[in-house]
């Protein structure tokens, strides 16, 4: 299995060879055969190439059955024309990405490093759909004089397939979906709301709730043990996200996917690429892990291999292990290690 790596900017190399060195040992442990391969994107190829997306990513990247990503961007390329973050939406948009799937879970030993208190946070586990190849981010962009604009638009179909998939995943799970819009002003969101209904229809074994996305972005913090599926459109999941990654206590624990109609999908931490601690050694590489963990389950069909490297990082919490953001003294390449002596220890 053909795996490549974009370690990216910022700490992103650093946590990219965490990642690859607990799916190396996912694949000695359980006989399978992963080969890597690294390429540019971001920061990192703008600096080689001239340009964020090089043909020869893309090209690899597409003939991969899965991607891992480190990170992109950092102050270095502010106010130049081309960005590292371009690099990112083109990757997606040339895989056929369009979910990105973002799990919250709230260990239990991890619980009192939240900022918030621990009967609110203990037992949170749900899972955000955003939408990625529509609204603001892709729309046109202008600017005139003194004025600027962003088009918003979304299709039916790009709608429906995003919500599918989030109805399936409610099957599989709690069965209850949370559709976020501001359908009392926006007309994409109304829209939004009518194609959701109308894919609801075929779950009927599946609770659907509408909620505004301002109101929602106080009760994730207030009721987050409340939600189970959380499907919203690019923007919004966004920021959401961004949000519900500190109910763990550190943003460097989030992991994501991207995925497509297929099996092929981009796998990712949510932290970013950090460059304030980049090449320290200081980066959590948990938020990889997981991601690595995600691969596993997602693109390449491992979901007992996903199941122990995910009770591999839960032990190594549970056994004290933790990064500075967690209030420890580990830097990523030791807390790297602690996971892979947890998952050794299972060994089957």
């Amino acid at each position: 299995m053909k795996i490549v790596l974009l370690p990216g900017d910022g700490v992103g190399p650093e946590v990219a060879g965490v990642a690859r060195d607990v799916l190396m040992t996912v694949g000695e442990i359980y006989g399978h055969k992963f080969t890597f391969e690294d390429h540019l994107i971001g920061g990192a190829a703008i600096d080689a190439t001239g340009e964020p997306l090089p043909d020869a990513t893309t090209t690899a990247c597409q003939s991969a059955n899965a991607v891992f990503l480190g990170a992109v961007g950092g102050p270095k390329w502010d106010g130049q024309p081309k960005r590292p973050e371009q690099g990112l939406l083109g990757i997606r948009k040339a895989l056929g990405l369009f979910a990105n799937l973002r799990p919250t879970r709230v260990f239990s030993c991890l619980a009192d490093s939240s900022p918030l208190k621990r009967d609110i946070v203990d037992g949170v586990d749900f899972v955000m759909f955003r939408e990625l190849t529509g609204g603001v981010y892709f729309g046109e962009k202008k600017r005139e004089g003194d004025r600027a604009s962003d088009l918003c638009v979304y299709s039916a179909g790009e709608i429906e397939r995003i919500a599918r998939a989030a109805f399936i995943a409610a099957q599989a799970r709690r069965r209850k979906v949370t559709s976020v819009d501001k359908a009392n002003v926006m007309e994409t969101s109304r829209l939004w709301r009518e194609t959701v209904n109308a894919v609801a229809k075929d779950f009927p074994d599946v609770e659907l709730e509408h909620q505004l996305v301002d109101s929602m972005s106080m009760n994730l913090i207030r009721h987050p043990r409340a939600y189970d599926v959380i499907l919203t459109e690019n923007m919004f999941g966004d920021i959401l996200s961004d949000e519900a990654s500190v109910l763990g206590g550190s943003i460097g624990l989030g992991s994501s996917a991207s995925l497509g109609a297929g099996g092929l999908g981009l796998y990712e931490p949510v932290h970013g690429s950090a460059p304030d601690i980049a090449g320290q050694d200081k980066a959590n590489p948990i938020g990889s892990v997981l991601s690595a963990a995600m691969m596993l389950r997602f693109s390449l069909g491992l979901g007992a291999e996903a199941e122990a490297l995910d009770r591999a990082v839960e032990a190594a919490l549970e056994g004290g292990a933790r990064t500075a953001d967690l209030g420890g003294t580990l830097g990523c390449r030791a807390m790297g290690d602690a996971i892979l002596k947890e998952l050794r220890r299972a060994t089957p």
